[in-house]
């Protein structure tokens, strides 16, 4: 980002990191007044797709300057006008947000999804008169994780999509259907270089800390997902990634399976494929073999297949042990 391109940045977008391109791109919109009835933000997790939906939402109400107390409004989740959706777990009967999955104790062995009762509900949202904003806006997180059935009732609701504004964040937008993605305006989102993910992370609440080569390289220009993997890597149980770094170099069966043992024990879904991502790159780093890389993959798509985990575990691991 050169410093020309900054400077030439209003308030509005003002404290969004390494996306000139997107930024310009709706701040045109906003000035000229042509707004498109939905978007599609994409681009990697973290980068700060959530963050220019918002700062889009407040120039849509407040003009391209923005307002305070909008903001403040829209940051809290409170504003009448807007409903942000995010993919939900089902447990007893009831709809419970991925993100306040971990805090509610639900089980999150099954992947989250946008579901046809959410879908429904956000074209109500969009079909009724607005309060304050032009028209009833909804942001439409991880969108690449709807199921078939949501997929296509939101489908009708952009061939009618009436006064109101959708804006759908996917990380992953070949996942869509085609005619979603062509009834949508699409805004590509690129991932930091290294002077930008270093400014955003110097404006964390927390002092900047060293992070390892291997969470940095999971990174990969996001700052969102830098700061996730760190929550990750401090929620291990102490010990556990030494032990596991240490396993090939180690042709011990009882090591493997307690280790097999504690990881499913200890570990929940989420946190075991997020491990895996981790040593697959640390032993690619290590040993620069693809099998033991492979042979961790195979074991991924065994987990998320539902094989039992530490039968999944105590296998994988006896072979890296035998393999030395």
């Amino acid at each position: 980002m050169n410093h020309s391109t900054a400077t030439t940045k209003t308030s509005l977008f003002a404290d969004v990191q390494g996306q000139e391109r997107a930024v310009a791109l709706l701040e045109a919109a906003l000035g000229r007044g042509h707004l498109a009835p939905a978007y599609l933000f994409s681009g990697p997790e973290g980068v700060g797709r959530g963050l220019v939906a918002r700062r889009f939402l407040e120039g849509m109400i407040a003009g391209p300057e923005g307002a305070a107390g909008v903001r403040r409004r829209l940051e809290a989740g409170n504003h009448p006008d807007l409903l942000w959706v995010e993919p939900t777990y089902l447990d007893k009967g009831q709809l419970v947000p991925a993100s306040q999955a971990l805090e509610r104790g639900v089980s999150r062995r099954q992947p989250p999804q946008l579901r046809l009762e959410q879908i429904r509900d956000l074209s109500r949202f969009l079909a009724r008169s607005p309060v304050e904003a032009p028209g009833c806006m909804v942001v439409l997180s991880c969108a690449e994780a709807m199921a078939e059935a949501a997929a296509n009732a939101l489908l009708k609701t952009l061939e009618e999509p009436g006064r109101g504004r959708l804006v759908l964040l996917s990380a992953a937008p070949e996942q869509l259907l085609s005619t979603i993605r062509s009834r949508c305006q699409q805004i590509r989102f690129a991932r930091l270089d290294a002077a930008g993910l270093a400014r955003v992370l110097a404006a964390e609440p927390e002092p900047p800390r060293p992070d390892s080569a291997e969470l940095l390289e999971l990174a990969a220009g996001s700052p969102g997902a830098l700061l996730a993997h760190r929550l990750q890597w401090q929620a291990l149980p102490p010990g556990l990634t030494e032990r596991l770094a240490a396993l090939p170099h180690r042709a011990d069966p009882l090591e493997a399976l307690g280790l097999a043992r504690d990881l499913s024990e200890a570990l929940d879904t989420d946190q075991q494929l997020w491990l895996l991502q981790w040593w697959q790159l640390l032993l690619w780093r290590q040993r620069h073999q693809s099998w033991p890389v492979q042979r961790l993959e195979q074991l991924r798509r065994q987990l998320v297949g539902h094989v039992q985990p530490r039968l999944a575990w105590e296998v994988a691991l006896l072979e890296l042990a035998d393999a030395g």
